[in-house]
């Protein structure tokens, strides 16, 4: 059985709003369009995110790679009737919600990062 697209779905005001503050706080524009896009779709083919992100495949292919390797994704293939090249289906590994504590954690910890070094610096300057 292979999942066969009926209807792509098209970001909404709100769903733009959300991929631009992602890209905002320092998100790759392409992962923040996707991420959004995946977490507004149960599953969905890499064809549907190119038409529904307007990313082309090389672009969709590199956002996946490293949404996998941060385990926020995760992936299946289904052929049709053995016919052709399986078709990649993907899906969220972990709610949106968990992905934006991730995400926040990260911040956090860049955050503090660089206050440290901003201290270090400032003892530069007093001695």
């Amino acid at each position: 059985m292979r999942i066969k697209s009926k209807n792509v779905l098209y970001f909404t005001e709100r769903e733009e709003e959300f991929a631009e503050l992602l890209h905002r706080i320092g998100m790759g524009k392409n992962v923040s369009k996707v991420l959004v896009y995946l977490a507004n779709t149960k599953e969905t083919t890499s064809r549907d995110i190119e038409r529904g992100t307007d990313l082309r495949q090389p672009e969709v292919s590199m956002v996946m790679t490293a949404l996998m390797e941060l385990k926020w994704i995760e992936s299946r293939e289904e052929r049709d009737q053995k016919k052709g090249r399986p078709v990649k289906i993907y899906h969220l590994a972990l709610p949106i919600s968990e992905v934006v504590d991730s995400i926040e954690e990260d911040k956090k910890t860049e955050a503090n990062n660089q206050l440290a070094m901003i201290r270090q610096l400032r003892e530069f300057i007093t001695e």
